[in-house]
């Protein structure tokens, strides 16, 4: 397969594709699996949010809901997305949302550096994007940056007392709840 696809090649191939696979800027990203402490913290966000937002014009979708950035035409899909406006879509396909609030991404030892970097400029461009956090899967360590009418700016919680508020969307999450489960080994 070529490296390189237009957005619309490899919108097309993605739709047939048995695996989910990111892209950038043309290049195609496969995605690994992930991990029993992944799987927990993503649960446990989206149950979090989920709940608070039920009764309200809100939807929260986890990692199957594709989510573009342009205007570097980038396809990601976030371990939580959520949009409390009208949710807006590429196509009548609707599995491409273009609109997100908030978007969730657990942090991976392959993909932190990634996360935290070129895909978080390609967030940036979203122009409904109002907070982006990051939640690492290895220890207490959660990540908020949000928009501050001009400029991003970022706020780290580190302690399972802490609650990450999300104000975009009037919700709040406490650490112990985000890491309900979740077990570390450590060795000295």
């Amino acid at each position: 397969m070529q490296t390189h696809l237009t957005p619309e090649e490899y919108l097309a191939w993605e739709r047939k594709a048995p695996f989910k696979n990111e892209y950038l800027s043309g290049q195609i990203l496969a995605m690994s699996g992930a991990s029993r402490a992944h799987n927990l913290i993503t649960g446990n966000v989206f149950n979090g949010l989920y709940n608070q937002l039920m009764n309200r014009d809100c939807e929260v979708y986890t990692g199957e809901m594709r989510v573009k950035a342009n205007p570097i035409t980038s396809y990601f899909y976030p371990d939580v997305a959520v949009v409390c406006d009208e949710p807006r879509f590429e196509d009548d396909v609707f599995d491409t949302l273009l609109n997100p609030t908030v978007v969730v991404e657990v942090l991976s030892p392959s993909t932190e550096a990634y996360d935290k970097g070129e895909k978080f400029e390609s967030y940036k461009q979203i122009a409904s994007l109002q907070e982006y956090i990051l939640v690492s899967q290895d220890s207490v360590n959660v990540a908020r940056h949000f928009w501050l009418g001009t400029e991003w700016r970022a706020i780290e919680f580190q302690d399972l007392a802490d609650v990450l508020p999300l104000d975009s969307i009037r919700c709040e999450l406490p650490l112990s709840h985000i890491y309900r489960r979740v077990q570390w080994t450590y060795t000295p």
